[in-house]
Order: C-alpha cells, then structure tokens, then sequence
C-alpha cells in the first residue's frame, strides 16, 4: 500500500468529522430560532395518517358505533378535534349495537355517568387516529373499562391553530369542560398523558387544582422533567448526544437553552399536585430515558425527608469539613433512608419490573411509579402489567 494512502484516510475522516460539524452547528442555530423550535418540539406538522378521515374512527380499527366524533371549542375560539369513545361493557349492554349515526348525546351521557373516562393527551406528531394511539383507545375502554376522550391539539390532525404551551392546556380545559357539561363528576375523569402530554397533563390538574377541582387521578407515561433537561439527555438517531458536546464549554449550553421559548417544566409544579399520580416509564425507552422518572418521583419524594445540609461545591472545600459536619451530613442521610422506607413501599413485579408506592399523608394522594423492563416510548401504556397497576390505583377494575 503506497504511504501515501494513510494521509488520504485521515483527510477523509476530518472532512466527515468537520462536515458533522457544521451540521450540529447549523442544528443549535436552528434551535434558537422560534419556528424551528415550534416544528421541532411539536412535530404537528406531520399529519399521519395521511388524508385521515376523523368522522370515520372505524377506519382506524374501532368498533362500529363505539365511537363519536367532535369539534370541541376553547377559550380563545380554536376547533379542536376529537374522538369521544365508548367504554366496552356500555357499548356491548346496546342490543343491537348502535351505528355510527345514532350514536346520540344520552348514550355519550349514560356512559359518562356509569363508568369512569379517561381524558388521553398524546404526545407529539401525527394524530389521534395513529395506529398504536387508536390501540391505547381499545385496550383502556376494554381492560379499565373506561370511556376515552382523545383529543388532537391546535394545530395538529383537523384542529385549528398553531400550538404553543398555554393553548395546549386551553384545548385539554375545552376537553375536560365537555365532559362534565354532559354530566362526567370530576372524580370519574383519569387525566393520562403521554410524552409530550404528560407536560399539558401536569399544568392542567395543578390549574385545575388551584380552581378547587381535582380529578380521579393523573396518570403520566414515559414523562420528562422539562424541555431543556430533556434536550441535555437527548440523543440524535438514540446515539449522539444533542448537548454533552456543549457542556464541555463553559456557558455555550446555557446560553442555547436561553433561547427556549417552550418549557413544559414539569418538575417544578409536579410537588404541588394534590391529586394521585401515577408515573410509567420503561428501561427499553430510547427517546425519554427513564431517569426523567426517577427524579420526577425523587422530587415529589424529596420535600417529605429532612432536607440534607448543603455541601460545598468544590473538593478542597469538601475536604476542609469538619468531622461534625460530616457527622451531621451522615446522621441526615440516615434518618432520609429510614423515613423513605417507612413511606415508600417497593414491589418486584416478574417479567414486568418495580412498583413504588408512595403515601404522602395529609389528604394528598398517593404516588405510584411502574419502572418496566419492557414498552419503549410508544408502548410502555399498551403494557397490560402497567395497564393492571393503573386500574388498581385508580380503581377501575
């Protein structure tokens, strides 16, 4: 091989390293641009399925007559669509079953009344008729037997609009209203978010909350703590990490983050939440690592534990403490185990994962988190395990 050919591999392998380059310069770039970031946080403009035709949900594998379509309307005049679908004991007591035209409002109001609903917020991208989101309809109307409102955000599937934070709560209030107008009590609607929906689930019920209303519960699946720390454990294509790179320069990603214009800051409100709560993360789950989980639960765990006494920041003045407060630092971490073993209990549940059952006291619900080993992102709700430990929480088997 002539000696010349190692220095035309190099040269080659620093244009790839130089071209990736400028490619994730150019991707922070866009990142700080208001309508790159609403593309890339949404994705709504990905209107699958194609041509989707929302007054037809049989299409999409629902049952004839089983389920009506809506235009819901919100505070600020946006058309939301929506599919109202019945739970699976109701809709098999109609003999014979009904069409989907003489799917009436007393039927949507006797199911309402009889059986508790569950008000699904999807996460990002495509629409509420997506294959594996029609399958969360049909196995939680079935197996919690339960009515589903789903809806699509502004701006998504046939919806009006342009989404942002505060319009996405407007949609799911304009929701949550249209079931107890036709007679749903608050304590029959499971608020369930998915990804992206599980930051619209959290700002709702702490609204809702503040309002004096509470609902059964809220459920939230494969969650994150917020916009930005999601972004500082983002991974393109599940292996090269978005921020890591930027961490390394003191400041950059900081500055990045700045520009955020979306927060969905989940784990600042999630403490203040009253209502039970359910978290359900898989260890399979390559777009929201489970640790966002872990620390959601930590946080809502935290302020009931003697807090900690501060630490310095830096080694040499970590190792000029003194042995008292060493002793003390010690002696707190202690009284932390033993208090979050009293309150927490843990459950190993085979072939499926843990179970976390916190008591919080004081009137508060429970706190319940379902570690999986299995589900990924899209599938940990389908998972008839996670499926059981939500009917149990909630009541609804």
């Amino acid at each position: 091989m002539p000696p010349y050919s190692n220095y035309g591999v190099l040269f080659r392998a620093q244009k790839v390293f130089l071209y990736m380059g400028f490619v994730y310069a150019a991707l922070l770039v866009l990142l700080a641009s208001p309508f790159f970031q609403l593309h890339a946080v949404y994705l709504h403009s990905v209107k699958w399925p194609l041509f989707a035709k929302f007054d037809v949900p049989e299409k999409y594998g629902l049952a004839p007559g089983k389920a009506l379509n809506l235009k819901l309307i919100t505070s600020d005049n946006e058309t939301i669509g929506a599919w109202f679908v019945l739970s699976d004991s109701y809709y098999h007591s109609l003999v014979p079953p009904v069409d989907p035209v003489s799917l009436s409002t007393e039927h949507v109001r006797s199911s309402l009344q009889s059986h508790p609903t569950i008000l699904f917020l999807h996460g990002n991208a495509a629409t509420r008729a997506v294959q594996f989101r029609v399958h969360h309809y049909s196995t939680l109307s079935s197996r919690l037997n339960a009515n589903v409102l789903a809806i699509d955000y502004r701006g998504f599937g046939d919806s009006t609009g342009k989404p942002s934070e505060a319009g996405l709560v407007r949609d799911t209030r304009a929701a949550w209203d249209w079931l107890r107008e036709r007679g749903a009590s608050g304590k029959d609607v499971l608020v369930v978010g998915h990804s992206l929906g599980t930051g619209v689930a959290t700002r709702f019920v702490k609204e809702l909350e503040a309002e004096g209303e509470k609902p059964r519960g809220m459920v939230l699946l494969a969650p994150f703590q917020s916009i930005s720390k999601l972004l500082d454990t983002y991974h393109i294509l599940g292996f090269f990490p978005l921020m890591k790179p930027l961490r390394n320069i003191p400041g950059v990603a900081n500055i990045v983050l700045s520009f955020l214009a979306h927060h969905f800051d989940t784990s600042s409100i999630i403490s203040d939440i009253k209502s039970p709560i359910l978290l359900a993360h898989a260890e399979n789950d390559w777009d929201i690592p489970y640790t966002h989980s872990e620390i959601l639960f930590t946080s809502i765990l935290d302020p009931l534990l003697p807090p900690l006494p501060e630490l310095p920041k830096s080694a040499p003045e970590i190792s000029q403490l003194s042995k008292d407060d060493w002793s003390e630092y010690v002696s707190v971490q202690s009284m932390r185990k033993a208090l979050r073993e009293q309150i927490v209990a843990e459950t190993v549940i085979p072939n499926l994962g843990t179970v976390q059952e916190l008591s919080r006291g004081n009137g508060d619900g429970k706190v319940v988190f379902v570690k999986s080993f299995w589900g990924g992102h899209d599938r940990i709700g389908l998972m008839e395990g996670v499926q059981d430990v939500i009917g149990r929480t909630f009541v609804m088997l």
